[in-house]
């Protein structure tokens, strides 16, 4: 499986993100943090190339505010 279809569960993406378990189920809640893929009936995860974009643009739209 390429990078850009690996699933990561939530500890892989907390530790990712750096955020804890309720920033993102609230992220998730607002339609702030890439939707969650289900892979079985009790079990979720997410696509890393999705996270890995949303934290691209995290730190472009921090960029963006340094340099306006």
């Amino acid at each position: 499986m390429s990078k850009s279809n690996k699933i990561i569960r939530l500890p892989v993406t907390i530790q990712k993100t750096g955020l804890s378990r309720s920033t993102i189920y609230s992220l998730l809640k607002a339609g702030k943090f890439p939707k969650q893929i289900q892979l079985s009936p009790r079990t979720m995860g997410f696509l890393e190339s999705e996270v890995d974009q949303w934290l691209a643009d995290k730190a472009s739209a921090r960029h963006e505010e340094m340099g306006a």
